[in-house]
């Protein structure tokens, strides 16, 4: 994986709402769930799992949209309506869309999740995948894995 030059900034389609990313993400996946599919509008969406205190929207007011759940919350440009991002709350990261960046050319999924709903044709090249989302007892040797896997580039 090339390195990921921070920091990162990024837009949504119109650049009406801006973000910027200091740290690196702690995990990065792909996502074939149903939900996803829709609102991406594609085979699966891309996440790169950014630190809470890493990631800052520099410019406009993005709005929920999406999944209007009590935990977790998709954020959408109020004006061209691209999904930019996904708050998970209580969990200390945020789930960025990694083609909003300027420069994406460093991302690569380490694991993909829901392949159970996985379109036949849809491949990422993924380390790890799993049927569903990976048990909570799993998430803290996925992250160490994603760390040594992302050093080795």
């Amino acid at each position: 994986m090339p390195s990921i030059p921070l920091p990162l900034a990024g837009s949504c389609r119109c650049g009406q709402v801006e973000i910027r990313v200091t740290k690196a993400p702690i995990c990065t996946a792909a996502c074939h769930c149903r939900g996803c599919q829709k609102m991406a509008s594609s085979a699966y969406s891309l996440t790169a799992m950014v630190p809470d205190d890493g990631f800052e929207v520099v410019k406009g007011e993005p709005v929920i949209g999406g999944a209007h759940g009590a935990d977790i919350h998709h954020y959408f440009c109020p004006h061209c309506m691209t999904w930019m991002f996904t708050r998970p709350l209580g969990f200390g990261f945020v789930n960025v869309r990694p083609t909003m960046f300027e420069d994406a050319s460093w991302f690569r999924p380490y694991m993909e999740t829901y392949t159970s709903t996985r379109l036949p044709f849809a491949k990422t090249g993924a380390v790890r995948s799993f049927a569903e989302f990976p048990a909570m007892d799993e998430i803290e040797g996925l992250l160490r894995g994603y760390a040594e896997w992302a050093v080795k580039g």
